[in-house]
């Protein structure tokens, strides 16, 4: 096939999508298929012509556009399938606050929250006390986020998450292990253990992307019961928000208690990020991830 891979873009991940693409590109290689490389921030007015000439398009993006839904809409609007989900669901799970309005309403543990909106009139933080994590409503990556450990970090964490031009999201502190669960298809894969070096207070852009970043088990060590919980739940999710072909949920597990924190519609696709990972450890090599996903983009649109 002849395969538009998306990647790049203009936001803060624009980086972390260019590194990933390189990977996908030469497996896309290996798969025997013809790869045309599109950069949305070079050449976004010709991606609807573009698209309407290659029979698939891989988006690799992090942040917007990509993970909002832009460029699924506008694909849609040619005959070109793509892998993942779609405009809707993909900007209602970007968006923290949306898609943890759902996770509550559906009795889905997650940590408290509030939303803090840079309008005038809009009230600060005012249900939480420190410490509590601020992050960007719209970001990824752990860009933008602090660990706010008193009122006066509380006010810098919030007013540089505005300072990116978003909204900030203030969730409660919640002590424990991270863990990740990835679904494909309609199947959940391995959990992911995640511990960020001694010297990060949290799973950090360093923690994510450095050679000396955090150590990644998988399977997760980890009882089986708490181990389907956390799949089942994720599966939950998925379907809630409407999201097909793959997704990552993140996870706090305290006292044996897990807390759903946000869900990742396009998560990242290195051969050693978390999603490939965790399909490794189900079988899956790198090439037959990618082109799992280039299966289930091309059923869904049919």
């Amino acid at each position: 096939m002849h395969v538009l891979l998306i990647a790049g873009g203009w936001s803060d991940e624009r980086e972390v999508s260019l590194s990933g693409a390189k990977g996908i590109h030469k497996a896309l290689l290996e798969l025997g298929h013809k790869v045309e490389l599109f950069d949305p921030a070079t050449d976004f007015a010709t991606l609807v012509d573009r698209a309407d000439h290659v029979d698939f398009a891989f988006i690799n993006l992090h942040g917007s556009p990509g993970e909002d839904g832009l460029i699924q809409a506008m694909l849609n609007q040619t005959s070109c399938p793509y892998q993942g989900s779609g405009p809707e669901s993909s900007f209602l799970t970007l968006n923290k606050a949306a898609a943890k309005t759902i996770f509550d309403k559906n009795y889905i543990l997650t940590p408290k929250w509030e939303l803090i909106c840079p309008a005038k009139g809009c009230k600060g933080i005012e249900k939480l006390s420190p410490p509590v994590f601020i992050k960007p409503n719209s970001g990824g990556s752990s860009l933008g986020m602090t660990f706010a450990q008193t009122r006066e970090d509380m006010d810098a964490g919030i007013k540089k998450v505005f300072s990116m031009g978003d909204s900030a999201l203030a969730e409660e502190y919640i002590q424990g292990i991270e863990v990740t669960c990835a679904i494909l298809g309609d199947e959940p894969l391995p959990i992911v253990l995640i511990t960020p070096p001694e010297n990060a207070e949290f799973f950090d852009y360093h923690s994510k992307y450095a050679l000396d970043g955090a150590k990644e088990v998988c399977p997760a060590p980890i009882e089986d019961s708490l181990t389907r919980e956390i799949q089942e739940i994720t599966l939950k999710v998925h379907k809630l928000l409407g999201l097909s072909g793959y997704s990552r949920a993140d996870f706090i597990i305290s006292n044996g208690v897990p807390y759903l924190l946000e869900v990742n519609t396009l998560p990242g696709m290195t051969p050693t990020s978390l999603v490939p990972r965790a399909a490794k450890a189900a079988g899956y090599s790198f090439c037959q991830l990618i082109g799992k996903l280039i299966e289930l983009g091309q059923e869904k649109r049919k």
